[in-house]
């Protein structure tokens, strides 16, 4: 069996963790996220990231149904029933279940889920040897644009 998944308030198999094919963070990425770490027992800047979840959420009109705090304790949680100390947190707040259509109206909760797991960004001999990049010829995010500032799920 593999890690729990805290869901709206409620610890799952993460095998029975499953989101609506009309959710509307899955159909139009209308959501949020955080990604956290944890190091050691010690998540780093978790009231920094969840106030930026919480901005995030406020600029595109996202109603969070937890508070700062409630989330805070749902990742200690969610970490300690995982058995973590070193990790990956992925924070996602998403519209919500509503009609087909981009309209938010339909979307009557909000929902939260909390996945944790151990994280590997790259292998032993990447981190050894480097890697090749490339550099983006875009310089700046058009003013029109979604503000690069909200960690949205559309991206």
């Amino acid at each position: 069996m593999g890690n729990v998944v805290w869901m709206d308030g409620t610890l799952v198999p993460q095998e029975q963790a499953k989101i609506s094919v009309f959710d509307h963070g899955l159909l139009y990425g209308d959501g949020v996220f955080e990604g956290l770490r944890q190091y050691s027992g010690k998540v780093f800047r978790q009231d920094e990231h969840l106030q930026r979840l919480f901005d995030s959420a406020k600029a595109i009109r996202l109603q969070m149904p937890y508070t700062q705090e409630q989330l805070s304790q749902a990742i200690t949680q969610t970490l300690a029933a995982n058995k973590l100390h070193n990790s990956y947190i992925r924070l996602v707040a998403t519209r919500g279940i509503g009609a087909l259509g981009v309209s938010p109206a339909t979307c009557k909760v909000s929902s939260v889920f909390i996945i944790t797991d151990k994280i590997q960004m790259y292998s032993p001999e990447m981190y050894a040897t480097g890697m090749a990049i490339i550099t983006a010829s875009v310089v700046r995010t058009a003013p029109a644009a979604l503000s690069p500032k909200i960690k949205s799920l559309n991206y």
